[in-house]
């Protein structure tokens, strides 16, 4: 039985489904070539559960793959996630202690991750707009918006006193 992978909402509303066939795969495709490698079934599958779930670990990446390719293990999750992000095709965020989550390299967004109960939330990466241009003026630093992670507590826990 073939199921459609799930959508995913993105922090625009869109949803983003898989597996991607369009002009990105083909470009992806052509880069490979051109470095002397190939799009394997195994980083096809690793890319395609990380668009179908959105935000996910390695680990958890894995889990996806190996509903389909059982003998996929973790080790090829890691090297196909490392090559797929030095492609600039996926990136990763820490959000928090323990396993990176990779997302998309399209799916751009600031994570809001909650001490209390541990609630991720997505802003638009414009929230950060004010901070990134004072920093750029006070030091000459250039703030990678897409690839921040911000700690503290969600409205439910300082509402609740969980801290």
């Amino acid at each position: 039985m073939e199921t459609s992978p799930m959508p995913v909402a993105g922090s625009d509303g869109t949803l983003h489904t898989g597996p991607h066939t369009g002009p990105h795969s083909a470009a992806l495709r052509r880069t490979l070539h051109e470095r002397g490698l190939r799009m394997t079934p195994q980083r096809q599958l690793v890319l395609d559960a990380v668009r179908a779930l959105g935000h996910a670990t390695p680990e958890q990446v894995c889990a996806q793959v190996q509903r389909e390719a059982p003998a996929v293990n973790i080790t090829t999750v890691y090297r196909s996630l490392d090559l797929l992000e030095r492609l600039g095709v996926v990136r990763h965020t820490h959000l928090g202690h323990g396993a990176p989550n990779y997302s998309v390299h399209e799916h751009e967004h600031v994570h809001l991750v909650c001490h209390g109960c541990g609630a991720v939330t997505e802003v638009p990466t414009d929230v950060m707009t004010g901070l990134g241009e004072r920093l750029a003026a006070e030091t000459g630093f250039t703030l990678d918006v897409t690839h921040v992670a911000l700690s503290g507590h969600c409205r439910d826990c300082q509402d609740g006193g969980d801290r």
